[in-house]
């Protein structure tokens, strides 16, 4: 998915981070021992600094940083450590797709609420079910008769 021909990382269409302005140290996985798990560097750090990054505007940092993750920290750096598989290109990739996925989620501006009225019609149905309501509640009144009275 993020091979090393391409040399950025899509997060949007109009934004688009280049690879170089991500750090990528290899690490010892953590877990149970077994399998070379604690003699490999297989894991990934990734270190992805936003506030310094040119392809974000002012208001797109300020938007990640008012996002509320785990992985984003005071001093303006996403921080993902991916340990899932025991490839280290895997979870390069894997952490990638994390960073795509929280940028993405941080960055989503929902759309504004236009309210809108009811249609004429839908107006007049309404009114006439109020009207038939009415009219049938009021006669569960009182029975009163002529002959009694």
């Amino acid at each position: 998915m993020y091979s090393t021909m391409s040399d950025v990382l899509k997060i949007t269409n109009r934004v688009s981070i280049p690879l170089s302005d991500i750090e990528f140290t290899a690490i010892r996985a953590q877990g149970p021992g077994g399998q070379a798990v604690n003699k490999t560097s297989s894991a990934m750090h990734i270190r992805f600094d936003f506030q310094n990054s040119a392809q974000l505007s002012d208001v797109q940092k300020e938007r990640i940083a008012n996002f509320r993750d785990n992985n984003i920290t005071d001093s303006g750096f996403i921080i993902i450590k991916a340990q899932n598989h025991r490839v280290q290109e895997r979870n390069r990739e894997d952490g990638l797709k994390r960073l795509k996925a929280l940028l993405v989620k941080a960055l989503y501006v929902a759309p504004t609420r236009r309210p809108t009225r009811p249609t004429w019609g839908a107006t007049k149905r309404r009114l006439k079910k109020k009207a038939e309501r009415g009219q049938t509640k009021s006669l569960r009144g009182r029975v009163r008769s002529k002959d009694l009275d």
